[in-house]
């Protein structure tokens, strides 16, 4: 059975918005609601309470003199904690950051509460969101909403089990390789990521800059459509910032998917455990009931995807962490002369994943490697991105699993890096092309525990892509409710 979302973001914005409730007391809901699971999930690396009472009690300050605090008015909302927010720990569940508090908040974060959302804590992630499971934290792992073995996917888990585990009505969190979906269809959410560009990335911690994109999680595709639209648009402060409408997904949602041309993807169905499988092609299924032209495509590009990711990611990671030296900030372990200070800093400092990637990055960058290594790669890419544009003009979107099976064991794969990294073979092409994507829950596999559907679009196609997603939920309620 899929896990009871939180009370919806849209129910409690127009509660509070119309004098109905408080924004202090569904603060304090979602405060206690928090204290009662954290010991059993470990979703946030730190709960705000106080700033998130003061917001609170400013949002009811503004509409008792009768200002309109915005379209989230009063709505708790949990970011993973590699977006900066000032003041407030930001660690990205790293010792090399420990205690960093951040003298400025990340635009997304700015736009949340600009339309009066109230920020209630950080969650935990796979360190520096580097991992699949959210167990690469230094802070420990993050539990399956459902099931307390098994992992909640990653590396934003700890935003999934939050919103998964109904703490929050939504969630924030960053993916690059499948960071917000993978999780999103483990812990039973909708989490999307968006057109590369379309949402800001100044204030987020870069893992792989030409990749990462921030993306809600939200217990429902309507909640997840305005929370889009809150944090979406361009932004002077981002070089890679689109300079584009938003787009308004919200008035998409009920427009059915009659006479949509929808592909399913052979080699995000094939390469899927079977209960997995049984589902995509039964959500295909529906959707061509409620009047879409589905068909089977093959997109044999995308198997590419996985290896070109794992040297294009690791490349970009190297050089963003060389930042982290200890002489700036965070971290900072003393020694004879600086180089073995930077030494020394790092190898306390980093896990043992992070030291894998970097180390990985910076040999598929180093002289008489790149060619064969990284430019390949990105040969590789350019071949996905075509691929992707072929099939989008026979297509208006692609549908396939989000993740391979459904939550895995916690330690299940932590000795196997391939297998783990194997947990984002279906997310990472979306990332590659910088194409939109988003995973909705549709029933459950073999075990009991939630499977995602995975939609996606071409560049800035996100109001097709959440049309479907938007038939698939009501499909999935229809079956299952």
């Amino acid at each position: 059975m899929i896990p009871a979302a939180a009370e919806s973001a849209l129910d409690v914005a127009g509660a509070v918005r119309r004098g109905e409730r408080t924004a202090r007391s569904v603060t304090e809901t979602a405060l206690e609601m928090i204290a009662a699971r954290e010991p059993e999930l470990h979703a946030f690396l730190h709960v705000a309470a106080d700033e998130a009472r003061a917001a609170a009690d400013s949002i009811d300050d503004a509409l008792r003199a009768g200002r309109d605090p915005g379209p989230l008015a009063g709505v708790p909302v949990a970011l993973k904690d590699n977006l900066c927010t000032r003041g407030i720990p930001t660690t990205c569940a790293s010792k090399i950051l420990e205690g960093w508090r951040p003298p400025y908040d990340a635009t997304v974060v700015v736009r949340l509460r600009d339309a009066g959302a109230v920020v209630v804590g950080k969650t935990n992630l796979d360190e520096f969101a580097m991992g699949s499971s959210t167990e690469n934290s230094c802070q420990g792992p993050t539990c399956h909403p459902m099931d307390p073995t098994r992992v909640p996917g990653g590396s934003s888990g700890g935003s999934a089990a939050a919103v998964g585990a109904g703490l929050v009505p939504l969630a924030l969190g960053s993916d690059t390789g499948g960071s917000v979906r993978q999780p999103a269809a483990l812990c039973g959410t909708v989490g999307m990521k968006p057109t590369y560009g379309l949402v800001s990335r100044y204030g987020l911690v870069a893992f792989a800059s030409s990749l990462d994109q921030i993306g809600p999680l939200a217990g429902s595709v309507a909640d997840a459509a305005l929370l889009l639209e809150v944090i979406a648009g361009h932004d002077p402060l981002d070089s890679t910032s689109l300079d584009h409408p938003v787009p308004q997904v919200s008035r998409s949602i009920d427009a059915g998917v009659d006479r949509m041309r929808v592909g399913l993807v052979d080699e995000l169905v094939d390469d899927t455990a079977p209960d997995v499988a049984r589902r995509i092609r039964e959500a295909a299924e529906e959707l061509a009931q409620a009047g879409a032209l589905v068909e089977e495509v093959a997109v044999p590009e995308m198997r590419l995807g996985l290896s070109a990711y794992y040297l294009i990611a690791p490349a970009e990671a190297s050089s963003n962490l060389a930042r982290y030296d200890g002489v700036r900030y965070g971290l900072r372990v003393e020694a004879p002369d600086v180089a073995a200070m930077n030494t020394a800093t790092r190898t306390a400092g980093f896990g043992p994943e992070v030291k894998r990637r970097i180390m990985l990055g910076t040999y598929a960058l180093s002289a008489g490697y790149y060619d064969a290594y990284y430019g390949k790669a990105q040969r590789a890419r350019t071949l996905i991105v075509r691929a992707f544009d072929r099939a989008y003009e026979r297509f208006d979107v692609l549908l396939g699993a989000t993740a391979p099976s459904t939550a895995f064991a916690i330690g299940e794969r932590t000795a196997d890096p391939l297998a783990m990294y194997m947990s984002d073979v279906c997310t990472i092409p979306s990332n590659l092309a910088g194409h939109p994507a988003m995973s909705v829950p549709f029933g459950t596999g073999d075990d009991g525990l939630p499977v995602g559907v995975q939609i996606l679009a071409p560049a800035l196609g996100e109001e097709r892509m959440f049309q479907v997603a938007a038939a698939l939920e009501r499909a999935a309620g229809a079956r299952w409710r």
